[in-house]
């Protein structure tokens, strides 16, 4: 995988053991991990939250970020991108990057013109042009995002997913179709060590992943993917 390839980190803290304040306390260790260690983006993708605490979740995650932002040397930036999922109007408050949207959420310039009519406050502390992903499974539905001007697609599932094995894999003539659209794709879904380049080949420009990057040593996982094949 070239150095350029992007890497997305979604989250799942109700995989992490104990209760719920040692698995936000495990998240968080995680989010500083990823972000350390060269992640593009990390999409907060804890929907079961309650407003109020997925905010708050998200305001820290953002502190930490940040934080790492502090450490760049132009050796080695450290450009971390936060993105909530679906919610828009906690990415403003939180200062995040942007917002990952499902396929049945708004639209992309639904998202912008939200983004744009924010208040003063949001307008200033958030970035003007938000980022936005969206989960796609097919073909035409990336190209419909990309209509819709999001930023790039998560194309899933490639592969069966341990968790869901009844699921029905898309395969990756699917990904070579969704990868001909005028933005960026991403393959996400039982994406592994072993088949992330079999991905990158059918035109993927990076991978998505939560167990790959949440049940392993990320800066490993970093090296693998994108320093191994140079």
């Amino acid at each position: 995988m070239p150095e350029s390839s992007i890497l997305y980190y979604i989250t799942d803290r109700t995989a992490f053991p104990g209760n719920e304040p040692t698995r936000r306390r495990h998240l968080l260790d995680k989010i500083a991990e990823a972000a350390a260690t060269g992640i593009d983006y990390i999409q907060l993708r804890e929907k079961d939250l309650p407003t109020r605490d997925l905010e708050s979740l998200a305001r820290e995650a953002m502190q930490i970020i940040s934080q790492k932002r502090k450490l760049t040397t132009d050796h080695c930036p450290l450009t971390t991108a936060l993105l909530i999922n679906s919610r828009t109007d906690v990415a403003l408050a939180a200062k995040a990057a942007g917002v990952h949207l499902r396929s049945s959420d708004i639209s992309p310039q639904e998202v912008r013109l939200a983004w744009r009519g924010a208040g003063a406050p949001a307008r200033e502390l958030s970035p003007q042009n938000p980022l936005i992903t969206v989960s796609c499974h097919s073909p035409a539905e990336v190209e419909k995002a990309a209509t819709n001007q999001a930023t790039f697609a998560v194309f899933a599932p490639v592969f069966e997913k341990k968790d869901s094995p009844g699921s029905i894999p898309t395969g990756l003539e699917a990904l070579r179709q969704a990868c001909r659209a005028k933005i960026p794709v991403l393959a996400l879904g039982g994406i592994t060590m072993q088949n992330a380049e079999l991905c990158l080949e059918a035109g993927a420009a990076g991978i998505a992943a939560i167990r790959l990057f949440q049940e392993n040593d990320i800066a490993t996982i970093v090296r693998e993917l994108r320093y191994s094949s140079r």
